[in-house]
């Protein structure tokens, strides 16, 4: 991993928070936490972006069988559209942690800003390339919303979701122009907002 860092914490029970999806116009956002078992580590946990799908799809099934305790959340697209992505990924987060089969004492949360909890918890600026729990909870969430992006693409085609996953590409740009807003796609987001207007 990239410049390791240090936490001020100690102990067994320190969880990760991570999200996946703020830039996406479509799909709900995604956050995973994960406790990982200090006894037993896991070779090969990184940033969820820096691997390939196919890595990400061999730690996915490690990390729940070795971890203390993982749990899965998200925001969805009217909670995105009511309360901004922002709040919304902190939301998710909140609620991935608060979920947790064991509750953590300490939390260490990708970003640089902190959910609004009760828990002792400190950010961390490019956490899920630095520390190793919060780069195991990135993936979860990744594999997670990837595999229910290739879902929603049978669900509503034409758009190319398991392929972009959602993103903003030409491809979905076009889609978007040819086949309209779906109840999937995030209003709030301006190029769909734009494209809405223009209707």
């Amino acid at each position: 991993m990239d410049e390791r860092f240090i936490c001020r914490y100690r102990g067994r029970l320190l969880a990760g928070v991570d999200e996946v999806g703020r830039g996406p116009l479509a799909g709900d956002v995604v956050a995973a936490a994960v406790i990982l078992d200090v006894e037993t580590p896991i070779a090969g946990l990184d940033d969820s972006k820096k691997l390939s799908e196919k890595k990400r799809e061999a730690l996915y099934p490690i990390i729940k069988e070795k971890a203390l305790a993982w749990n899965i959340a998200r925001a969805n697209v009217a909670e995105i559209d009511d309360i901004n992505i922002l709040h919304a990924s902190l939301l998710a987060m909140q609620r991935a942690v608060s979920g947790l089969s064991i509750q953590p004492e300490y939390v260490l949360v990708d970003g640089n800003r902190l959910p609004k909890w009760q828990y002792a918890s400190e950010p961390v600026i490019k956490g899920d390339s630095r520390v190793e729990v919060i780069a195991a909870a990135s993936i979860l969430a990744k594999v997670v919303r990837d595999r229910e992006m290739v879902q929603l693409d049978r669900q509503y085609p034409g758009y190319g979701l398991a392929q972009h996953k959602g993103y903003p590409t030409k491809v979905h740009m076009q889609a978007l122009h040819e086949l309209g807003v779906s109840p999937i796609h995030r209003r709030s987001f301006a190029p769909v907002k734009k494209l809405l207007e223009e209707v």
